[in-house]
């Protein structure tokens, strides 16, 4: 955070009057855990320059919850021994435009004796983008973020118009049997109906992100029933982790003020297409962008052709951080635009890696997309894993293979082997087991937080061995 014990608890100071001023009686502070779940504990607004000198108490076994709430354990934390501490960044406080009364910051945590709690995965983030920065990199990083919309259960409206898991759509005014969706929208994929029909609802969370800070660049229908997605500035890579958290319970409290309920889950309905939370980033070297350099083959740099070599390569591994649910792997089918196979290409939305060339005559325009990732993910460990993997193909000059054009899913196994197309791990297990291997993010991430991490995936496997799709994608729609 940069200031001093005195200068933070002035500035706190200084921070709470503007909080009073603003009628703001509560502030929330997250983290998010292993398994993707946004935690927070919450104070009075006046007690926040306590919580800068004393931070608030929390246990570490958040850090082996799983994403149903379940508690497991790793080989150095669980149980209900220990106390951290959640210490508020004071730069990041916002007041939130969709929640009256109430303010939002991020939080680090520490342990009693105010060392970095070696699972910290938000200090993970700030590491790694350190680590890229001794080495003369700037990175910028930002999300798409992808959600389907349903309307909130009224016991007051018994008959409304719902869609079954099918994707088909009942008569109007028919009666919603259990287990079925009630979708507020029917017009088609990226349509101008479907925005008509939410305009009111997508214009109020365009103005709570704005008066949040938070830069708007594109809001649109999707491709699923009921979906929509927003993209927003990149920039640091530890802030867009924040942005990307405050974009979804932004857009969480602007729905349930619109009588919606939100889901950012991978998949909502088996069998359909599911939620994505895609990675941009790109690199720069002294204001210069080493995706624009001149006379290099795609465009690319030396250092950005090893960096985004290090992240495909490490790719398997990675979808254990980026894909962390058994639903993240009913999303990953191959021809639905998910990046499933391990391969890159020039604007091919098909692959896993996709370099975007940007406008000629834009110095920032290129930049490159990992496709694969969605929002059960902890963003914190998606940008603090991709730049380890990316700084490790530098380190070892990693080659990019060649580009690949059009759908690999269509190709048959014997093309897709002649050319080296490889499937990417196809269940959470296989990427689980790739993790575990991968000696680049086993040292990036340290023995503490690489265990718990594992610990959590080895849990949801568990849990989730026997069940059928829809009932994972059933037990999961309602926990992002």
């Amino acid at each position: 955070m940069g200031l001093r014990p005195a200068e933070q608890r002035e500035q706190a100071r200084q921070l709470t009057a503007r909080l009073g001023a603003e009628g703001v009686l509560n502030v929330a502070l997250t983290w998010v855990d292993n398994a993707g779940i946004t935690r927070v504990k919450a104070i009075p607004a006046q007690r926040l320059e306590n919580a800068v000198h004393r931070g608030v108490g929390m246990s570490p076994v958040f850090d082996v919850f799983t994403s149903d709430d379940a508690i497991t354990e790793s080989a150095h934390l669980g149980g209900p021994d220990g106390d951290l501490r959640l210490h508020p960044d004071l730069d990041r406080l916002t007041t939130l435009a969709a929640q009256p009364g109430w303010a939002w910051a991020p939080a680090d945590r520490y342990d009693q004796l105010g060392l970095p709690h070696l699972a910290c995965q938000r200090q993970f983030a700030r590491r790694m983008t350190e680590k890229a920065a001794a080495a003369g990199l700037d990175l910028r990083m930002g999300f798409e973020t992808e959600w389907v919309v349903t309307r909130a259960p009224d016991p007051r409206r018994p008959h409304h118009t719902t869609a079954p898991d099918d994707g088909s759509t009942p008569a109007a005014g028919s009666t919603p049997a259990a287990g079925l969706l009630d979708y507020p929208c029917t017009g088609p994929a990226y349509g101008m109906t479907r925005l008509v029909e939410l305009s009111d609802y997508l214009r109020d969370v365009t103005e709570a992100l704005t008066l949040q800070g938070v830069d708007v660049l594109q809001i649109h229908p999707e491709y699923a029933q009921g979906q929509f997605e927003v993209t927003t500035t990149p920039g640091d890579p530890v802030r867009a982790a924040d942005d990307v958290v405050l974009v979804r319970e932004t857009i969480r409290a602007v729905s349930a003020r619109h009588g919606l309920r939100a889901t950012f889950a991978p998949t909502v309905v088996a069998g359909q297409v599911g939620n994505g939370c895609h990675l941009h980033l790109s690199l720069h070297r002294e204001g210069s962008s080493l995706h624009r350099a001149a006379g290099a083959e795609w465009g690319l740099a030396p250092d950005a052709h090893a960096f985004l070599a290090g992240v495909l390569a490490d790719l398997p591994a990675l979808l254990a951080i980026g894909c962390p649910s058994p639903a993240s792997y009913l999303r990953l089918q191959p021809s639905r635009w998910a990046g499933v196979y391990q391969c890159w290409g020039v604007e091919n939305r098909e692959a896993a890696l996709r370099l975007i060339t940007g406008a000629p005559d834009d110095p920032d325009g290129g930049h490159a997309e990992v496709k694969t990732f969605d929002a059960a993910a902890n963003p914190y460990l998606v940008v603090g894993s991709v730049i380890a993997a990316g700084l490790h193909g530098i380190e070892t000059g990693t080659p990019l293979p060649a580009p690949e054009t059009g759908d690999p899913g269509v190709l048959g196994v014997r093309e897709r082997a002649r050319r080296g197309i490889v499937r990417l791990p196809a269940t959470l297990t296989e990427a689980a087991d790739r993790f575990e291997k991968s000696a680049p993010l086993h040292e990036a991430l340290g023995k503490v937080l690489h265990g718990a991490i594992l610990a959590v995936r080895r849990a949801e496997e568990e849990h989730f061995a026997e069940s059928e799709a829809e009932e994972i994608a059933a037990a999961t729609r309602g926990r992002w």
